[in-house]
């Protein structure tokens, strides 16, 4: 059966038609920013039950999932919504909202519009009137005695997406002092499960730590009553050197010095790997290589999201808690953003590396990424542009998602060297340490040595 189209005026209705789901998408042409897009649950008052009725890409489904949310990409996401499962519920009406993450109004947006579509009906609303705020409610799904309907509102908010959140009743955790590490921003509750959780993890860690200890000293032996008693070294760093120098030798790059760091994705759709360890893991990992092979033992670190920034760099002594206490998980409001915006990280470490610390040493970068890159022409440019100098690039793709350009790194020409590799990870926590380091080191060799032969690192 083909579907009719209807197209919305600002302020009228159309009905969806008999059916068990519906596809809201929303999309523009071109926006001086990113969009954050979301979904108010609301009840008869305008407000959400709870903040767990907030459908962002923070928390992207409702407890019933309801309303799923999917992005595609910094300008296009959309929403599934069982009908059925909305009619039966207390909610009265879905409210959808985007805001611009970054510079403008949506008087620069171009070809913005929200459509609904179900096997019987697609209803089409377009923005045409531009507005100078940077919030915007574009319409409202609710259910009429004929049936469920969607409203075009378009209607401008003054402010970012925080007051927006706010004025539909969502419980929005306030922003710490720039002075102090970042927090999440997710509901209070969640946020005061997520400590409690923690603070449970570091006991238990340290319970073990101390068992480990005490089991290990009255099993040791001395040699002499005036002998000091050996230290127990819990670094486990330590451990993973070991793997890492077995791939090393594997590789014969055990003699190798380098500069290393590391890059993490801090978008919004990493939220679930920040909160749940997984980045902190990654980061560990990563330390051993720069504990084995850099040449002062530290490791430069960035995280980057719509903006990058570089955080405090590292030895292997000071791993625990890392990653919590620099920037602990992707922020809604402030911190880095939400979006995806490779080129702006890689152009500082390039400026880094190469302007304010020029050096013959070869340069190690592991990049973890969980996809959604779409920055192809300015990736592969800077790339090539980095292709002559002492720069190695090691990306890493986290999950199943599209990673663009990085699938096809070995097809990109115009570089002096290939100076780059990619492989992805469905699950990192589920790969072996040796297989990790094995994968990451595995076109470096090669890079050392031809970057070797044209004069663009130290013999």
């Amino acid at each position: 059966m083909s579907t009719s189209t209807i197209k919305l005026i600002t302020g009228a209705n159309a009905p969806l038609g008999e059916a068990a789901t519906v596809k809201v998408s929303i999309s523009c042409k071109n926006s001086p920013a990113e969009l954050d897009v979301s979904c108010f649950m609301v009840g008869s008052d305008g407000k959400v039950s709870s903040d767990d009725y907030f459908v962002f890409y923070n928390q992207p489904a409702d407890p019933g999932r309801i309303v799923q949310f999917t992005p595609q990409d910094k300008w296009n996401s959309e929403f599934i919504i069982n009908l059925t499962a909305l009619q039966s519920s207390k909610v009265q009406k879905c409210v959808f909202a985007i805001t611009l993450d970054g510079p403008g109004t949506f008087a620069d947006v171009k070809g913005c519009q929200i459509t609904a579509e179900t096997s019987v009906n697609k209803v089409v609303y377009e923005i045409t009137e531009g507005n100078a705020e940077t919030s915007l409610v574009l319409a409202e799904l609710y259910l009429h005695s004929s049936g469920f309907k969607l409203r075009a509102v378009g209607k401008g908010f003054h402010g970012g997406l925080k007051p927006l959140a706010e004025a539909h009743g969502v419980n929005v955790a306030e922003e710490e002092d720039t002075s102090s590490p970042p927090s999440p921003a997710v509901p209070t509750i969640q946020a005061d499960q997520a400590r409690s959780k923690a603070v449970s993890e570091i006991k238990a860690a340290r319970s073990k730590a101390v068992s480990e200890i005490k089991a290990a000293r009255s099993g040791a032996a001395s040699s002499s009553a005036s002998a000091a008693p050996s230290k127990i070294n819990l670094n486990k760093i330590d451990l993973l050197k070991q793997k890492v120098a077995i791939s090393l030798r594997k590789k014969n790059i055990d003699q190798q010095k380098a500069r290393v760091a590391v890059i993490f994705d801090a978008s919004g759709s990493m939220y679930a790997l920040y909160e749940k360890g997984v980045v902190q893991r990654a980061f560990e990992r990563v330390l051993a290589v720069a504990a084995s092979m850099d040449d002062d033992g530290m490791m430069d670190v960035w995280f980057f999201a719509s903006k990058s920034q570089r955080m405090k760099s590292v030895n292997e002594n000071e791993y625990e808690n890392y990653v919590k206490n620099t920037y602990p998980a992707p922020r809604l409001f402030g911190g880095l953003g939400a979006g995806n915006n490779e080129p702006l990280v890689m152009a500082d470490i390039i400026k880094k590396y190469t302007q304010e610390e020029p050096s013959k040493m070869p340069t190690y970068i592991v990049f973890f990424s969980d996809g959604g890159i779409y920055e192809t022409k300015k990736i592969s440019k800077l790339l090539i542009d980095s292709s002559g100098q002492n720069i190695f690039w090691q990306f890493v793709g986290l999950g199943n998602a599209d990673f663009g350009v990085l699938r096809k790194l070995d097809d990109l020409r115009g570089r002096v060297l290939d100076n780059a590799d990619f492989f992805a990870l469905d699950d990192l926590d589920q790969v072996s340490d040796e297989d990790l380091y094995d994968r990451l080191f595995n076109e470096y060799p090669q890079w050392l040595k031809d970057a070797r032969a044209k004069g663009i690192i130290s013999p």
